[in-house]
């Protein structure tokens, strides 16, 4: 298992490095740095001796790759890549576009994020296992189809629709909770209720399909017929059988997310105004500050490394017939 971590680690750090340098490319070669003077001042008329002061205050006045000016080994060094890029590579995230300290910035935000994004995942997870093996349960019977029905409904709805007609219905109408906003402490309670419900209802429809064709694949094993012959009850079989051994896929969907959780929700943080992680990204994305962006691409990437290694650890504890060598 160590050397299975460590090979797996070591790919991580070699996708971590493809991915930096692919986002860099992809960032300038959308817009170079003059482009990036223009959108920061604002407007095409701006003079040339404003964009070119703009870009010796943020480093933006050398070249990409290769420094035909320097000599020796600064003709590789001393470049806007090196300068970006190679700091992320130790989570070196430097100041934004704005002059702003980005890792402290994350520090910031991670809390909200968090508040935001652990209730979803949790709630949203015994949600959608609960409704599956209810549907399992009663199989065959009214309840499952009209449970079926429903799933497909859910999953059918954009994301969007939950969020505007739940601060239409729950906060405009009922006036049970607020619009949007965000404060510090307990009093976060009263922001987070509705983003939390809408988040859990949006992914109950797909995620209970899914998990209900698992449970169906198991039921229909010789061992859950053998556990029924031997007199258990459907409840036994569904708890400690058939969840038990449907736990390797639902693991590779739930572990794997836990890193992303820190990465916060893009669109609910933005609607209903929660400082996080994800409104943060869009903010940086309107004001095209790809210094944030692509510290944020690149944190996202490494804790996805992370949640993947993650869960297939934690395959040698749901099955201990699962070895890595």
């Amino acid at each position: 298992m160590t050397r299975y971590v460590i090979r797996r680690l070591l790919y991580g750090v070699l996708i971590l490095i493809g991915v930096n340098v692919l986002t860099f490319v992809l960032f300038f070669a959308v817009n170079t740095p003059d482009d990036m003077a223009r959108l920061s001042i604002g407007g095409q008329r701006v003079s040339q001796t404003a964009i070119d002061k703009w870009k010796a205050e943020r480093g933006y006045d050398k070249p990409l790759f290769f420094n035909k000016q320097a000599v020796g080994a600064d003709q590789w060094t001393d470049t806007i890549f090196v300068d970006r890029s190679v700091p992320l590579l130790r989570f070196d995230f430097g100041f934004s576009d704005e002059g702003r300290d980005i890792s402290h910035e994350i520090g910031q935000r991670m809390g909200p994020s968090l508040a935001l994004a652990l209730p979803t995942f949790f709630l949203g997870l015994l949600a959608c296992v609960s409704f599956a093996l209810l549907l399992v349960f009663f199989k065959g019977t009214p309840l499952d189809f009209a449970g079926v029905v429903l799933c497909v409904v859910l999953l059918s709805i954009s994301g969007l629709f939950y969020i505007i007609a739940g601060q239409w219905v729950f906060a405009k109408v009922l006036r049970w909770v607020p619009y949007s906003g965000y404060v510090d402490g307990w009093g976060s309670v009263r922001f987070l209720v509705l983003p939390v419900l809408v988040a859990v209802l949006s992914r109950l429809g797909a995620e209970s399909r899914f998990y209900r064709t698992l449970f169906l694949e198991e039921a229909g094993k010789d061992y859950v017929r053998t556990a029924r012959a031997k007199g258990l009850s459907e409840r036994i079989v569904l708890f400690r059988h058939v969840l038990r051994n449907a736990m390797l896929p639902i693991l590779t969907g739930t572990v794997s997310a836990i890193p992303l959780l820190f990465m916060g929700s893009l669109i609910s943080e933005s609607f209903f105004g929660i400082p996080g992680l994800g409104s943060y990204t869009i903010d940086a994305i309107n004001a095209q500050d790809f210094s944030i962006v692509r510290a944020m691409v690149f944190l996202g990437a490494s804790l996805y490394i992370v949640g993947l290694i993650l869960a297939d650890i934690s395959y040698t504890l749901a099955d201990p017939r699962v070895r890595f060598e």
